[in-house]
């Protein structure tokens, strides 16, 4: 008779219970939001006591600051409770870097409220399309400034961007490591940090050499705004170039192409999106400069297409004079001086949404 063994029992598999899931000890996602919102109203009545109680007007920057003082200290201690101290520590990052970047908006948004509403009301007709030739009090218009900014900052930029895309090729692509190169980045890292108004006192003494003192013309705010552009147009550039992969300048070189025409054809169109971003930071950097500009293109009151003869008014020394040199009535000055500052704002928007434009129509295509 023969006897039937039955198997062993497999082992139970260890139970697991649900709090060793990852899921668990969350926060739900409205949580942070709610408890922003109610510290905001305890730290906004809290204020309005102390408000009542000394007599003084509400402090919204108090008010602000005590909201995120006691929103990171409880979402730190409810995270820990709730989720651990290594997701407490990552709300409590996350909390600082978000309070960063809206103090950084404040003054942003600041500036450009209060430019849009004091600028928006000295915009008309007459102010679009004539001068300040013979008016004194109100009336008058920009007309004059808005050619001669564009005029000395088109001209800096053809005297600007060759030299500065050539001398970044040079760096990244000839001069790798030997001691002109690094010569040449020393140079332009110091000239990088100069202030503006040595760069209108050199352009000044330059011409007074040759033409005598006294002398006044849009080429020489056109080259104090070059000395200015040309660190900024070969630092970015160069950092564009840099970032092209060498496979595609050896791919080129391995079909028998010259190194010029690898540059030409490959590298430049590779970065031709970070240097177009670069050259359009340059030109922002250069067009609301007023020191130089005073210097070298001075002060006048009618208009001038020609940049080697007579003086030539901008839209920064516009504001600056118009505010500086109230008459009557003064309201009408402060205005005309609003609206220039508000009307570089735009030039400067219309010229990075340009450049973000050119970038994507000739930057590379990615795709099959």
């Amino acid at each position: 008779m023969t006897t039937i063994q039955t198997p062993p029992l497999a082992p139970e598999a260890p139970s697991i219970t649900p709090s060793a899931r990852l899921t668990s000890g969350r926060l739900p996602r409205w949580a942070p939001w709610a408890l922003l919102a109610g510290t905001a109203a305890v730290a906004g009545l809290v204020m309005a006591m102390l408000t009542v109680a000394s007599g003084d007007e509400f402090s919204l920057a108090g008010w602000a600051i005590f909201t995120a003082i006691g929103y990171l200290i409880l979402i730190a201690v409810i995270s820990a409770i709730v989720e651990g101290r290594r997701k407490a520590v990552d709300r409590v990052v996350t909390g600082v870097v978000s309070i960063a970047f809206l103090i950084a908006m404040v003054p942003l948004v600041s500036v450009a409220y209060t430019v849009v509403v004091n600028g928006v009301a000295a915009f008309s007709a007459e102010f679009f399309t004539s001068s300040m030739r013979n008016v004194v009090g109100e009336g008058g218009g920009i007309l004059h400034a808005i050619v001669g900014t564009l005029l000395i900052t088109l001209a800096a930029a053809v005297i600007s961007i060759p030299i500065g895309i050539f001398t970044a090729i040079y760096l990244v692509e000839y001069g790798a490591g030997n001691r002109l190169a690094r010569g040449i980045t020393f140079l332009v890292d110091v000239m990088t940090g100069i202030p503006s108004i040595v760069a209108g006192l050199f352009a000044y003494s330059l011409f007074a050499l040759f033409l005598g003192p006294g002398i006044r013309m849009g080429i020489m705010g056109s080259i104090a705004l070059s000395v200015l552009m040309i660190p900024v147009v070969v630092r970015s550039s160069e950092e564009m170039l840099r970032l092209v992969p060498n496979e595609l300048r050896e791919a080129s070189y391995a079909l028998g192409v010259p190194k010029w025409l690898t540059i030409a054809k490959v590298v430049l169109p590779t970065a031709i999106a970070g240097i177009t971003t670069g050259v359009m930071l340059s030109i922002s950097r250069v067009i609301g400069e007023t020191a130089p500009l005073l210097l070298t293109a001075g002060v006048a009151t009618s208009m001038n297409y020609n940049l080697f003869e007579g003086r030539m008014m901008t839209l920064p020394v516009f504001a600056y004079t118009q505010y500086m040199n109230q008459g009557i009535p003064p309201e009408a000055y402060i205005d005309r001086a609003w609206g220039a500052a508000l009307v570089l704002i735009i030039i400067v928007m219309v010229l990075n949404l340009v450049a973000r434009l050119v970038a994507k129509i000739f930057s590379p295509k990615l795709g099959r």
